[in-house]
């Protein structure tokens, strides 16, 4: 293995270092971009992480696109046949755990389950291929798994959390959404002297359910970026076998296309799962 700048060879620490860095750019203090020299800026931007997530949620638009518009009520092609199969356990996962009305509800779920499945999906490339041929057209750096970054997960579940608010806002009003975070779980008292203790009792209602609400995008983008992450690690780590990586790379990917679907799974239901809670007016 060549080290980055070609000064002999890398050592496992630096391979592996190379392999979990993203392809950056920032503003200087001088206001120049800058690439790769990050390091402690916030406001870097990874491009690897933000061009593959959308080219593939554009294949994801326009494979599902093209089976749509040729779709046929005859014998149907292969292709047809997966995207329906998709469409229909998608569509039953919905009407099973969606208790509302809203149309919004089975094309988000579908959006994020083929979107997450397709960035996971990544993960299966060998972790050499791409970086490789980067590397030759001169991009020192690039991860090809959206989900291995947590700026991508945490915006996703953070346009969960936004619609969080917008259904519960749209279901129960506004003064909805204060009632379910200041007088659940612990209902305060009405009349005598439990009034005293009633600002307490909504004080304390308010705190726990602000960190429950707070909670849900934080567990969804965390769980889906620790175990995609851990995934890539463990790809990364067998990859430094050399030729004895090639039984225990295909054991694994077997394994992990179980991971990668799981995961893509889990986030559209609770997704669904949070969305429906919040429309419930009850």
């Amino acid at each position: 293995m060549a080290s980055e700048g070609g000064h002999g060879p890398q050592t496992s620490g630096e391979y592996i270092a190379h392999h979990l860095q993203n392809l950056q750019v920032c503003k200087s203090e001088t206001g120049e971009w800058i690439w790769n020299h990050c390091a402690g800026n916030p406001m870097a931007i990874n491009v690897d992480s933000m061009f593959w997530s959308v080219f593939l949620g554009l294949l994801f638009i326009w494979l599902f696109g093209r089976v749509a518009k040729k779709a046929t009520s005859g014998v149907p092609g292969k292709t047809q046949i997966v995207v329906e199969m998709i469409v229909d356990f998608v569509d039953s996962s919905v009407k099973d755990t969606f208790h509302g009305k809203s149309r919004l509800i089975a094309p988000l779920g579908l959006t994020i389950f083929v979107w997450v499945f397709f960035m996971n999906l990544m993960d299966l490339v060998p972790v050499d291929w791409i970086p490789m041929l980067s590397m030759a057209i001169g991009i020192d750096y690039m991860k090809v798994v959206p989900t291995t970054d947590v700026n991508v997960t945490f915006g996703m579940s953070l346009a969960v959390f936004v619609l969080i608010i917008v259904y519960t806002t749209k279901y129960k009003g506004p003064l909805g959404l204060i009632k379910d975070l200041t007088l659940h779980p612990i209902a305060p008292p009405t009349k005598g002297l439990g009034l005293l203790a009633a600002p307490f009792v909504i004080a304390f209602n308010f705190i726990l359910e602000s960190v429950a609400l707070l909670a849900k995008p934080v567990s969804l983008s965390l769980r889906l970026f620790g175990n995609m992450f851990a995934g890539e690690l463990i790809f990364i780590l067998i990859a430094l076998l050399g030729i004895w990586q090639l039984p225990l790379h295909f054991g694994w990917a077997v394994f992990h296309v179980l991971i990668v679907t799981l995961q893509a799974f889990i986030f559209m239901m609770l997704t669904i799962v949070y969305l429906s809670l919040a429309s419930e007016t009850h």
